[in-house]
């Protein structure tokens, strides 16, 4: 006999939105508060100007982060952090990280990501689902 878990789902859609805006909302503004440091970080790492790449990583990881909190368009949220991600990943991949103690951290991230961005309206717990049910 199987557990009906689906009622459960938009509990653990917003459950799982919390934990990544967190996540982004945490670092994003950890590289806001320290902004000289995140621009020579970024050159550091090659993406230069880091002047240009630091900032707008910073301010993407807030406002996709307050997205997916508040589950308002969410979906873009989860995409640009998606993006965001993905170019971690592959630099540490090129960098010659390994899985282990490496990028494991962004894989689960941008697959995560990935699966809330196919998601549509982020469960009822959300201002998404709110405004379509409205309109």
């Amino acid at each position: 006999m199987l557990i009906d878990l689906f009622a459960y789902q938009d509990l653990s859609l917003l459950i799982v939105r919390i934990a990544l805006a967190l996540i982004f909302l945490v670092h994003g503004f950890g590289k806001i508060k320290d902004i000289k440091a995140t621009v020579s970080g970024f050159e550091m790492m090659g993406f230069k100007p880091g002047n240009l790449w630091g900032p707008l990583v910073a301010f993407g990881e807030i406002i996709g982060g307050l997205s997916l909190l508040m589950g308002f368009y969410f979906q873009y949220g989860a995409m640009l952090l998606a993006v965001i991600i993905l170019v971690a990943l592959i630099w540490k991949i090129m960098k010659g990280q390994s899985l282990v103690g490496g990028f494991e951290f962004d894989l689960i991230l941008l697959s995560t990501l990935l699966l809330l961005a196919t998601v549509p309206a982020g469960g009822l717990y959300s201002l998404d689902a709110y405004y379509l049910q409205v309109s």
